[in-house]
């Protein structure tokens, strides 16, 4: 008789002797990310009309970085629910990284908008707009408390790298809100119109520094890329150096899901008899010295030592 199929919350199960985390991300509350969605969207529409109304490109511009926000902080509460969930037969690091793929997403969106804003202010500075400068600087002072609010909100969540892409989203959008208040402010006082694109540029290039920081960053995850607190070299070297390994190869460091970094490797030893106290220490030193506590090692016979 055919012996059943192991489930997949088997297979899944840490015994004794495994990694201490599981593959789901818990502890992250979805209602900080829902409150700031519902904030950051309901004002967007209305800073969007009194944009176009007051025919002011920062506030406009400031309406679409509250728009793309909006989309931010979607795909981030998304994600963020989609990591929760457990492994399954066909995911079996879990869903962590959707995370950091949304992140990616959030900034390639970021990139496209800071594009389209600066075609617009070059635009102006070449056919100068009259801007409403009183409508300008009320709404902009009302965006710029809620901004506040939501990047206050978002700041409660230390560890998701998501969360951390959409406040930058945010943060991004604060000095929006900022550039737009001086510029209705400059308007309504002096009647100075060049300095509505003029600011809108000066944000654009504020906000593509962080940008390209989240980009980086949630690239170097996707392409499981080495954790930037883990030096690998040194690593291999301390693997090497613990008593009974010969040699160490094939050693491969990421992160399965944001702060929780996995090993894989194979290990020279001379008897297989020594492998269980030379796997205690490897154990030990990894999480120890390097916080590494997924490991994956592979014992193998030194080809010198077969032959004799």
């Amino acid at each position: 008789m055919k012996s059943r199929p192991a489930s997949s919350t088997h297979l899944h199960a840490h015994h004794a002797g495994d990694a201490s985390h599981g593959h789901s991300v818990e502890g992250r509350d979805p209602r900080v990310l829902g409150w700031s969605l519902m904030l950051t969207m309901g004002f967007a529409l209305v800073e969007v009309t009194a944009g176009f109304w007051a025919n002011s490109l920062a506030l406009i511009s400031d309406a679409g970085h509250m728009a793309t926000d909006s989309i931010a902080l979607g795909l981030a509460l998304l994600a963020q629910i989609i990591a929760k969930r457990p492994p399954s037969a066909t995911k079996s690091f879990g869903f962590g990284r959707a995370e950091a793929l949304a992140a990616f997403i959030n900034g390639l969106a970021m990139l496209a908008v800071v594009a389209w804003i600066s075609i617009e202010a070059a635009k102006r500075f070449l056919n100068p707009s009259n801007v409403q400068g009183e409508a300008v600087l009320m709404v902009a002072s009302i965006g710029l408390a809620i901004n506040l609010v939501v990047a206050w909100l978002l700041s409660h969540d230390k560890e998701s790298v998501n969360t951390k892409a959409a406040l930058i989203h945010v943060m991004g959008d604060l000095l929006g809100s900022l550039a737009a208040l001086i510029a209705g402010a400059v308007i309504y006082f002096t009647g100075w119109m060049p300095i509505d694109p003029l600011l809108s540029i000066l944000v654009c290039l504020l906000i593509l520094r962080s940008t390209f920081h989240v980009l980086r960053q949630s690239y170097h995850f996707l392409m499981e890329g080495v954790p930037a607190h883990i030096d690998y070299l040194q690593v291999g070297a301390d693997l090497a150096a613990i008593n009974g390994v010969l040699s160490v190869h094939d050693l491969h460091v990421w992160e399965m899901t944001p702060g929780q970094p996995a090993l894989i490797g194979h290990v020279e030893i001379r008897e297989l008899q020594e492998w269980p106290a030379v796997l205690h220490d490897i154990k030990t030193m990894l999480l120890e010295k390097h916080g590494i506590d997924h490991i994956t090692v592979q014992a193998e016979i030194s080809a010198t030592e077969k032959r004799q």
